[in-house]
């Protein structure tokens, strides 16, 4: 069995951000007395450091006691780095990505890799996504954009075409939503999530961007947000309005089936809705493990989309 969306984060990363702590403004806190530590960079989405995330040989019994057979592992969100000059988040891409693609080489077998870049820079990231695809990354994991910037945005054409000629995955993973109406509840990720990944993915479809690029593997976390389930809403749309149609050849209920989802919904109604709306080859068993919120352990379906996307 597969796990697409897992989450992991090597000894040389936890090494760098010791090093370079007052840099990137991280903080060890112990909240309760129960957990672990949490990790805080630069006063954001703080989480809980479970071993799972820094202990290696502990990430792989629990992957083997779940049944799952290979994992692919990606980046935290975290991590990314956007608030920081790209030679920061460059910087820590590099020291990431050469960790990921060191340990796959232990345990091919059990797991594959994907790395992160500095989106603020699409050159840079670019040529750093070339650099770990040749280390043996399958790819990266990337945000939904930049404040002010959507994936679409020709700021971004410099990463997707090398995205396009290497036949990258590109697993986009929302980040917190800012939006100040959320900021209750635990809201920004209950829904925030979600909704990032909804904007990204509509504005990503409506834009035609995977006629530009067909050879990227874009794949979204969550299920796709709240995507699918509006999906005839855009459809009626792309009959109504030219600002919708102007850039597709064919309706967006069309589009939707050309990009992976994973299974990351802890809903089967919903898994159900959606492997009905894009079809069970594209989706991809996933957990986010080991955050709190994981679907753990994984579904055990959806293995054909697996082995497509991987190939």
């Amino acid at each position: 069995m597969h796990d697409f969306h897992t989450h992991f984060i090597p000894p040389d990363v936890i090494t760098w951000l010791k090093d370079h702590q007052k840099t990137v403004n991280a903080k060890w806190v112990q909240k309760e007395a129960n957990k672990d530590e949490f990790l805080v960079v630069n006063e954001k989405w703080g989480f809980e450091l479970k071993p799972a995330f820094i202990d290696s040989h502990l990430y792989l019994k629990e992957q083997e006691n779940a049944g799952v057979t290979h994992s692919v592992v990606s980046p935290i969100p975290q991590l990314f780095l956007y608030d920081f000059p790209d030679d920061i988040s460059s910087e820590l891409s590099h020291v990431y990505n050469l960790s990921l693609a060191q340990w796959t080489k232990t345990a091919p077998q059990n797991i594959s890799a994907l790395g992160t870049v500095p989106l603020t820079n699409p050159d840079k990231a670019a040529q750093i996504l070339h650099d770990g695809m040749n280390l043996g990354l399958k790819g990266v994991i990337i945000g939904p954009g930049l404040p002010g910037r959507m994936l679409s945005d020709e700021f971004f054409i410099p990463f997707f075409e090398e995205a396009n000629r290497l036949n990258a995955i590109v697993f986009i993973h929302p980040l917190l939503a800012e939006d100040q109406r959320l900021q209750r509840r635990m809201m920004p990720n209950l829904i925030g999530v979600p909704w990032e990944t909804t904007i990204c993915a509509t504005d990503f479809l409506l834009s035609g961007l995977i006629d530009r690029y067909p050879n990227v593997k874009v794949v979204f976390a969550h299920g796709g947000g709240f995507l699918p389930y509006q999906i005839g809403r855009l459809d009626k749309g792309y009959e109504q309005w030219k600002q919708v149609s102007t850039n597709l050849q064919a309706p967006p209920s069309e589009y939707i089936k050309r990009f992976w989802y994973d299974t990351v919904l802890w809903n089967q109604d919903s898994l159900d809705f959606l492997c009905k709306i894009v079809g069970e080859e594209r989706i991809v068993p996933g957990s986010d493990y080991p955050f709190d919120l994981s679907v753990w352990p994984p579904d055990e379906k959806f293995q054909q989309g697996a082995a497509s996307l991987l190939g």
